[in-house]
């Protein structure tokens, strides 16, 4: 098993990290430590200790469970090492140890020792990975999920919080009473505005316990706004096998990611702050535009493809791509007609060279992302990745076959059989018994009153109603691949 004693052996190609664990402080209390931080945050902070040592990480886990219990005990006997292997399309690969988590707390079982560490003086940034779905807020109607039961339980008890904002709030009012400055807050997940988001949720939950503290927050926190972009891939056993073979290590927690990622950050941040621009990362005004092209070119297409990719019977995505020129010329005509009409840039991003990136990301064959695990949570991702393409479409006439095809498929995928009869779990945490009863009513109308479809219910869309009806018993009755037979248009792009 990994831990600091294997950083004095030779590894080979295996790159060992350019800094010693032992010496790095913690800057950063992180809430979330899942696969994807590990791949993304933690990878540019590990090529920034060298140089900074002031930005260890105290990682954070809110839920209490065995699975949990055994990540944390996993954590503390690697010393919070790990391994992150990065695989190209090409198929070569480069693994590096990262040594960046230097403790992990399950806030269940020790909430002081959380806050403990969020009042330290050497704490200046509190960043998280909650999922789109970690945040009790309604970005349709923009104010916070007020009946949210861990928000309610943080509402009433703050001396034990349940959620990253309970802890945050808290760790504020020990602080402002402890006369020590603020820090900076940075969502990392996959959700437009997250910082502005986030420091919603703070103050809602600030002013229920005290108008001072939540005006200290205005004046002594930061949210700046990020846009994070990596595939990573859940790890399985036989995955985890494989990545030991290859790199000669005895890793229970590797990581395995494609070699592009990107990250860009608002420039909003209290006082001291890692210097990320430094190892790759981009530090602008406004990430607004860099999220519009993200969420609506890769994570939206990524349902369009996965949805129809669970039906058809498919476990892995690029297996999926590669098989069904369908799904290829699906996602093309999807991004030239839907997307990229309706998307304005940032200055100096061709719309049409990232769309080509995306492409040959998805068909890279090392990465073997889950369709389930993508297709998961349509609820949460569906407003934010799809709605403003769907407004724009029906706001401009425009044609809306696609849209309505593939949000068919998702009403379809939650029915949890594909067309071979095998049976499948789709994952949808925030769904209600009331909500499952009425996706798989026998009336497939009733469907469209599900939270997925909240984003465009402010204006008229009768016609895509309509569609998604039409599409769902044209899949019902011929199939995903004839039914795709008389909706795509453009050649193969590959």
């Amino acid at each position: 098993m990994l831990n600091y004693a294997n950083l004095t052996k030779d590894l080979g190609s295996v790159q060992k990290p350019l800094y010693n664990p032992r010496s790095v402080t913690a800057g950063i209390v992180h809430f979330g430590v899942g696969n994807f931080f590990r791949a993304h945050q933690a990878y540019y902070l590990d090529r920034l200790l060298k140089d900074d040592p002031y930005w260890g990480v105290i990682g954070v886990g809110l839920r209490d469970s065995a699975s949990a219990r055994e990540k944390s005990d996993l954590f503390r006997k690697q010393n919070g090492i790990y391994s992150l292997t990065e695989c190209a399309s090409d198929g070569s690969f480069k693994t590096r140890l990262i040594g960046v988590l230097l403790h992990y707390i399950l806030a269940p079982q020790n909430p002081q020792a959380v806050l403990k560490a969020l009042i330290s003086p050497e704490t200046h940034l509190v960043s998280m990975t909650l999922t789109e779905g970690g945040y009790p807020y309604d970005a349709r109607a923009q104010k916070v999920i007020e009946d949210d039961a861990a928000l309610n339980a943080d509402l009433k008890n703050l001396e034990k919080p349940q959620t990253a904002f309970g802890y945050i709030v808290a760790g504020c009012a020990l602080r402002r009473k402890l006369k020590g400055c603020g820090f900076t807050v940075l969502s990392c997940d996959n959700l437009q505005q997250n910082g502005t988001t986030t420091q919603k949720i703070v103050l809602y939950l600030a002013r229920a316990h005290d108008p001072d503290l939540a005006k200290w927050i205005e004046e002594n926190v930061t949210f700046p706004n990020a846009m994070v972009d990596r595939i990573t891939p859940s790890i399985t056993a036989e995955t985890q096998r494989l990545l030991n073979e290859k790199t000669g290590l005895n890793d229970v927690l590797p990581v395995l990611t494609e070699d592009f990622t990107q990250w860009v950050i608002e420039d909003n941040f209290l006082h001291t702050r890692p210097e990320f621009e430094k190892v790759g990362a981009q530090i602008v005004g406004d990430v607004s535009p860099y999220e519009h092209v993200k969420t609506r070119m890769l994570n939206a297409s990524h349902g369009m493809l996965c949805y129809s990719a669970c039906l058809l019977g498919y476990e892995i995505k690029d297996e999926a791509l590669r098989a069904e020129p369908l799904l290829r010329r699906l996602l093309w005509d999807f991004w030239n007609d839907d997307v990229i009409p309706t998307l304005t840039p940032p200055e100096g991003l061709s719309l049409e060279a990232y769309r080509d990136n995306l492409l040959k990301r998805y068909l890279n064959p090392a990465i073997g992302d889950q369709t389930l695990r993508v297709a998961g949570d349509g609820a949460s991702k569906i407003p934010v990745f799809w709605g403003p393409t769907v407004k724009a479409i029906i706001q401009k006439k425009g044609d809306i076959s696609r849209i309505a095809y593939g949000l068919a498929a998702y009403l379809e995928m939650l029915q949890g059989v594909n067309e071979k009869g095998t049976k499948f779990t789709p994952k949808e945490p925030g769904f209600t018994n009331e909500d499952w009863a009425c996706a798989r009513s026998s009336n497939v109308e009733k469907a469209l009153s599900l939270p997925a479809f909240r984003a465009w219910q402010d204006i008229a869309h009768d016609e895509l109603n309509a569609q998604i009806v039409k599409y769902r018993q044209m899949i019902k009755r011929d199939g995903v691949r004839a039914t795709l037979e008389k909706l795509v248009k453009a050649p193969d792009p590959v």
